[in-house]
């Protein structure tokens, strides 16, 4: 543990293409006149060692541009990221392939995993050297996305704010305050609507077309090989929106109605929708700095090796919490595999959400921590919707501690607004996932006729929704505010389908809370090296895609949430 750098003494020097192009040349010839196994295999480990040595100087990258979209040097720097890295993409392809075809694929699935092999299968019919341009000019649509959002100075109040500054008058007990900084946020997405429908709309064309240019159908189908799905599928992903439509959407009719009632409106408006308390919402009692130090004796009261590990994030410096004028947007944990170690980025705003997104991506960092030493790089991580169980699940698991926080006033009071705000957010998530479905199944609609889908769908899965005069949400262009959409293309069930994981967790822990916590780690330890429905099934939870995998865990919040509602 002592062995870990301090954060500012991380200094990965900017590559060269035409060098790792001949590091990556030289495995290539390496593997191909390996004679037997074992040169095989130390060929393989030298290839995951100069795949880490890329992913970290590229992981810092990306990371210094967030921190600050306005540095010139950093834009640069970036903007040379993202073109090596699909040409770098070529290379690994090559050396999985060559792994794939192997007399000695069978001992190498003995030694590394079956399921390595699987995710090579996927990622080697997901990309040609062909769509190296799309690639490029996808990663850098999306660096503009990231500053188009990250440039917002919104008027608000005689004060200026960025978008996650701003969001923290949604729990404001005034309700002028709630729609007029509502106004003031869709008014700034108005003003630059045509740049994101612009932005999109060149990100669907060059997402269909490579596509095409592999032989898929469309986008979806690419998409999900883009996603390493290897163990269920888009009608599984549909009979779970399904399930969500059924089951969770008239539960949550009835939270909108607790709510409205509370409140104390006639009718609830979208500014209502992030209040649950007519005297505000909780908030926690202090700033960053305090909330770290609280963090700190939360971990290690929790045990397990959270609160050792706790303390290398914080003493090391491997957090960045404070929003701030050019700062991206959002909240995200990374790592740079060379170190072994993760950060965690977000932007506190002085709301409840910063306990949120902070257990949040100290579920992710932890699940890293527990899981980076394993030989193949493919299972430092799982697949998104597996990595969200780590996330997801340790923001219930932290609930004991949120006195910590929130003082013995409003700790309970931010359990029930967490529990209620998780349930409310399925249907958001399936609707974000089914758009993205409706959107790359007609690459050619016009940016009006994708405002006419999402408002569809809103209707269908959002059916409380009543934006009044505010025009950019009437019209169908809420979307444009989720990174995922522009970013990562459907990796937005994943939330869902890990929500559904992480409150049975939530459910366990109520009933033996040291044990849950062991198969918490457990699964932490298991990184990448399983398919998400392994992973479930391994903390013996129900998989999302059971019929009535959501109805016991709505029925159980029914009835914590009971005294809430009908007191």
């Amino acid at each position: 543990m002592t062995s870990v750098k301090n954060f500012d003494e991380l200094n990965v020097p900017t590559p060269s293409l035409g060098v790792l192009k001949e590091r990556y040349e030289k495995l290539v010839d390496s593997f191909a006149n390996a004679q037997g196994l074992d040169e095989e295999l130390s060929v393989f480990q030298q290839w995951q060692s100069l795949d880490d040595e890329v992913s970290t100087w590229s992981s810092l990258t990306t990371l210094k541009f967030s921190q600050d979209t306005t540095d010139q040097v950093r834009k640069q720097e970036n903007d040379f990221k993202d073109e090596l890295m699909p040409q770098l993409q070529e290379y690994d392809v090559r050396l999985k392939k060559m792994m794939l075809e192997s007399e000695h694929r069978a001992a190498h699935e003995e030694k590394l995993g079956k399921h390595l092999f699987n995710l090579w299968e996927v990622d080697v019919v997901s990309f040609d050297p062909q769509i190296q341009d799309e690639l490029i000019a996808l990663n850098k649509l999306a660096a503009e996305y990231t500053e188009l959002q990250a440039s917002a100075k919104i008027e608000f109040q005689g004060e200026t704010y960025n978008l996650s500054q701003l969001r923290k008058f949604s729990g404001s007990p005034d309700r002028d305050v709630r729609r007029s900084s509502e106004y003031a946020k869709w008014s700034w997405y108005t003003e630059h609507g045509e740049e994101f429908d612009r932005i999109y709309d060149e990100m669907v064309k060059l997402r269909h077309q490579a596509a095409t240019k592999l032989g898929y159908k469309d986008f979806v189908e690419l998409g999900y090989k883009l996603m390493r799905r290897t163990d269920y599928s888009r009608l599984d992903v549909e009979k779970f929106r399904q399930e969500v439509l059924d089951v969770v959407v008239p539960f949550c009719q009835e939270l909108r109605s607790y709510q409205k009632n509370i409140l104390g409106v006639d009718e609830l408006k979208v500014w209502d929708l992030g209040l649950f308390a007519p005297e505000g919402n909780p908030e926690p009692k202090g700033d960053a700095e305090w909330m770290v130090e609280r963090a700190r004796e939360m971990f290690h009261e929790m045990g397990h090796g959270l609160g050792e590990f706790f303390d290398i994030m914080a003493d090391k410096g491997y957090l960045d919490l404070d929003s701030r004028a050019g700062k991206a947007g959002g909240g995200f944990c990374t790592s740079f595999a060379s170190e072994k170690v993760p950060f965690i980025f977000a932007n506190f705003n002085g709301t409840e959400g910063d306990v949120r997104v902070f257990t949040h991506e100290m579920g992710h960092a932890f699940q890293y921590w527990n899981s980076a030493d394993y030989e193949a790089g493919d299972y430092y991580w799982p697949t998104y919707e597996a990595a969200e169980i780590h996330s997801m699940s340790l923001e219930f698991l932290t609930w004991p501690h949120m006195e910590k926080f929130f003082g013995d006033e409003d700790a309970e009071r931010f359990r029930m607004l967490h529990l209620i705000e998780g349930i409310i957010f399925l249907p958001y998530g399936v609707a974000v996932d089914h758009f993205q479905h409706m959107v790359y199944e007609n690459p050619e609609a016009t940016p009006e006729e994708r405002r006419q889908m999402w408002s569809e769908l809103e209707k269908k899965y959002l059916p409380w929704v009543d934006w009044d005069e505010i025009e950019h949400g009437k019209n169908g262009g809420r979307w444009h505010g989720q990174l995922h959409i522009f970013h990562v293309p459907f990796y937005y069930i994943d939330y869902t389908l890990a929500q559904a994981c992480a409150l049975q967790f939530w459910k366990k822990s109520n009933e033996d809370f040291e044990g849950t916590m062991k198969t918490y780690k457990k699964v932490c330890e298991t990184g990448g090296s399983l398919p998400f429905q392994s992973i479930v099934k391994s903390a013996n939870l129900a998989s999302p895609f059971e019929p009535g995998c959501l109805s016991g865990s709505i029925e159980y919040a029914r009835e914590v949430l009971k005294p809430v509602l009908e007191g």
